[in-house]
């Protein structure tokens, strides 16, 4: 490991210990913010993994539903039924926080989530039509639901990375640069005091000598 290049002095030698403690901090830190987002983020999945089935199940019954209506119907007919929302959902949109991550919050106005209407007639349809029109209603606060958790789980897993980077980047770079510096300037330091002595002791030899 290579050492950061400062003079070998013990103002340099306190300065690099107190980095060394500052980076041990933020490491450990670090590691419990990872921890934290990796146990939030397999709760979120499979929270998110549980709705997706839920969400795909009722579309594939609403698809299906359509299909058949689309086979029996006439397609200017069809169309026709579909110009108008059968049901209409009044959305805030805002944000919250984990562990300084900015999530997305969707919130459903119950009160503003109204009841699914046919907006058609019942002559020129089918049962299967109505069928797949209430189970898409019946689906739109699960699909809501469903993008704010895939996107707050995308947004942990960008932070998550970013963590992990950084972890690892003070566990195996910036600690070990410090602890090798030290011990480099720990080591200059002795040996110039090493040889001061030496010279004491050389100078207090010749004094001697000068005085017999």
């Amino acid at each position: 490991m290579a050492i950061l290049h400062v003079n070998p002095t013990r103002m340099e030698l306190t300065q690099m210990k107190r980095r060394l403690v500052t980076a041990r901090r933020g490491h450990k830190l670090l590691k419990d913010k990872r921890d934290e987002l990796v146990r939030q983020f397999i709760t979120l999945v499979r929270e998110n993994l549980r709705l997706r089935k839920q969400v795909e199940g009722e579309l594939g019954i609403a698809l299906k539903d359509f299909a058949l209506a689309r086979a029996v119907m006439e397609p200017g007919a069809l169309r026709q039924a579909l110009l108008y929302p059968a049901r209409q959902a009044a959305i805030k949109a805002g944000r919250r926080n984990i562990l300084s991550v900015r999530v997305p919050e969707f919130t459903v106005d119950e009160g503003g989530l109204g009841e699914a209407q046919l907006p058609y007639g019942m002559a020129e349809t089918s049962a299967q039509l109505d069928n797949a029109i209430a189970t898409m209603a019946q689906a739109l606060p699960n699909l809501i639901a469903l993008a704010e958790k895939e996107k707050t789980a995308t947004l942990l897993a960008d932070e998550i990375q970013k963590t992990r980077r950084r972890v690892n980047a003070l566990e195996y770079v910036m600690i070990p640069q410090f602890e090798e510096t030290i011990r480099y300037i720990t080591m200059k330091l002795e040996e110039n005091e090493r040889g001061a002595l030496t010279r004491l002791m050389k100078v207090k030899e010749m004094i001697a000598q000068r005085a017999t």
